[in-house]
């Protein structure tokens, strides 16, 4: 693929570095919060991704340092007056975090401030996710607004912290800290705001340096455990990565005493 994807709306950035493109959320004066637009661009962005081969790791981040997303943006509620309306934005944005999650490449939410509601969402259909000290995660919606999250909300959140503090966090509505959420394996690092830009890139480019079908096998096999609760048969990951053009380079390379040359093939 020619070209690097621009997104329909300047609430989001999207930008490549090499084979590590971001896409930063860009509505720092309202902490970040979705509009629609920023739902549907999101999912855009994760097919141009997977469809652009110079892509190996999509990192998403918010702009500003108060927040990576601080959820919906609650004015746009206000046009709902049916079932439908209801329905319709829901499964709209379980489609666009479904999307996100299938997304071949690995997936690093950078996280400074909040990810809460919809951000808590979008971070947790992420592969890692990287937190400042600030850093506060949850949905606090029976204390705000009297909703409730979908299926993919739940579905990832029991994954994450399993079920009795996924009961907590909602029935609370408190947000997890950092300190709390690295301890629970909800983060995999905590880095000081002023060196998680560095620490991001730091990781991706760790990352996208290894083989990529190693790493989309990797990922498709935790996700159908995941979703199935029990191993499946993973013949189809196995072969795509025994018999490709990598897994060959990655023998000689290794025989010869040289850094493997990944392909992606």
């Amino acid at each position: 693929m020619s070209g690097e994807f621009v997104p329909k709306t300047d609430q989001l950035i999207y930008e490549r570095q090499g084979p590590i493109a971001f896409l930063t959320f860009n509505r720092p004066e309202a902490r970040n919060a979705m509009t629609f637009a920023m739902y549907e661009g999101l999912r855009e962005a994760a097919e141009h991704v997977d469809a652009d081969d110079r892509v190996r790791v999509f990192v998403l981040r918010g702009a500003g340092d108060q927040a990576f997303v601080a959820g919906t943006d609650i004015t746009q509620f206000r046009s709902f007056k049916t079932e439908d309306d209801v329905l319709t934005y829901e499964r709209r944005l379980v489609g666009m975090l479904e999307r996100l999650e299938a997304v071949q490449k690995p997936t690093i939410a950078m996280i400074r401030g909040f990810a809460v509601g919809g951000g808590s969402l979008i971070s947790s259909a992420c592969d890692l996710r990287i937190a400042t000290p600030e850093s506060k995660f949850g949905i606090p919606v029976a204390r705000t607004l009297g909703n409730v999250i979908s299926s993919f909300g739940f579905t990832r959140l029991v994954a994450l912290l399993g079920p009795a503090l996924t009961k907590e966090i909602l029935f609370t509505a408190r947000l997890i800290g950092a300190e709390e959420g690295k301890a629970i394996g909800l983060f995999n690092e905590i880095v000081d705001a002023d060196r998680i830009e560095a620490r991001t890139l730091e990781l991706a480019t760790q990352i996208a340096g290894n083989a990529p079908l190693t790493i989309r096998a990797t990922k498709e096999a935790v996700r159908r455990v995941m979703m199935s609760g029990q191993p499946e048969e993973f013949d189809d990951l196995i072969l795509m990565c025994y018999m490709s053009e990598d897994f060959k380079e990655g023998v000689e390379a290794f025989l010869e005493k040289r850094p493997a040359r990944w392909a992606g093939r």
